[in-house]
């Protein structure tokens, strides 16, 4: 099932479970399924990351051309709010946000495309998160955006004092001191 949010190119995808009293079988991840939505991809990496303390925020975090990715996150133990913020200009929609929570027992994904910075909230202890890339993590060229920065007004439901954060991802920049990165359209 498919569920475009209020920022179009960005949606949700809950694939069917198959359950009986031994637990479920699920496909999450079929090319045949996903492209009439995403269009062609070339997925080249599975991540997985796994967070301790409820209240880690990891990004908001993209990588620039050429190795800017395309991302197909899941929660694969807990929950997390999960966050994609517009930052192609000429968009729209530029610098407006989309939010969705992804569960162990729900089994949704988010489809975030390249032209997006992406993050997300641990809101249990103990989450792990899975995610498909289209191209690979490049140290020289990763960058992000604060995560509370005023002007996207993401209501992540938490406090500064509230979440766990990396000393690189306490210190990126707010979207109005980042250059132009990504046009819409381009």
């Amino acid at each position: 099932m498919f569920q475009r949010l209020a920022i179009p190119e960005v949606f949700l995808f809950t694939p069917k479970r198959f359950g009986d009293e031994r637990g479920f079988f699920v496909e999450t991840f079929t090319r045949s399924v996903m492209e009439p939505m995403t269009g062609p991809r070339d997925w080249v990496q599975d991540n997985q990351s796994r967070s301790g303390p409820k209240g880690v925020l990891r990004g908001l975090h993209f990588q620039l051309a050429p190795f800017a990715q395309d991302k197909l996150v899941r929660c694969l133990r807990g929950a997390i709010l999960d966050v994609a913020v517009d930052i192609r200009h000429g968009s729209p929609t530029f610098g407006q946000h989309v939010s969705a929570k992804l569960t162990e027992a729900g089994g949704e994904q988010i489809f975030v495309p390249k032209g997006f910075a992406h993050g997300f909230l641990t809101l249990e202890e103990n989450c792990e998160i899975a995610y498909k890339v289209t191209n690979y993590y490049s140290a020289q060229h990763d960058r992000g955006l604060m995560w509370n920065d005023p002007a996207l007004g993401i209501p992540w439901g938490v406090t500064a004092d509230e979440i766990t954060l990396s000393g690189k991802d306490a210190k990126l920049p707010l979207l109005a001191d980042t250059p132009v990165h990504f046009r819409h359209g381009e």
